[in-house]
């Protein structure tokens, strides 16, 4: 089903492999990616559950805008493992401004379905989405 915003359907495989990731933890993130001239949303890159997160940020694109879901782990005060998955709208400065207001216009949409996620950010540069911001978020 199309977004009526934006036109953009959302690949079945997007929210596939984003079950896998909620339920099995066989991702450690998933980077998505519009395709326009298919007016859809799918899949560009799945990391391993031992990628890094630096491995994450270098998988994004330094000059175009994504979508990308991270699950990030940590450890809380009271000494608990904890897990939470983190949503991020990524929206460098420097991508093409057709290309801002279409990942804009179809945000609110592709994240309804995607069913789980804890913290939203929205990122222009990388020090927008570091583990600090994360961790900050997560408590």
């Amino acid at each position: 089903m199309a977004n009526a915003a934006s036109g953009m359907a959302v690949h079945d495989d997007c929210k596939l492999k984003f079950l896998e990731l909620k339920a099995k933890r066989t991702y450690r993130f998933i980077v998505y990616k519009i395709e326009e001239k298919q007016k859809q949303v799918v899949v560009e890159k799945l990391g391993e559950p031992t990628d890094s997160f630096e491995n994450f940020s270098a998988s994004l694109p330094e000059n175009e805008c994504r979508y990308a879901i991270y699950d990030f782990d940590f450890v809380t005060d009271e000494n608990c493992q904890k897990s939470k998955i983190v949503f991020i709208a990524w929206s460098p400065d420097s991508s093409k401004v057709r290309s801002k207001m279409i990942y804009a216009s179809s945000k609110d949409r592709f994240k309804r379905e995607l069913d789980g996620i804890q913290i939203e950010l929205q990122a222009t540069d990388p020090t927008e989405m570091g583990l600090d911001v994360i961790r900050s978020r997560s408590n």
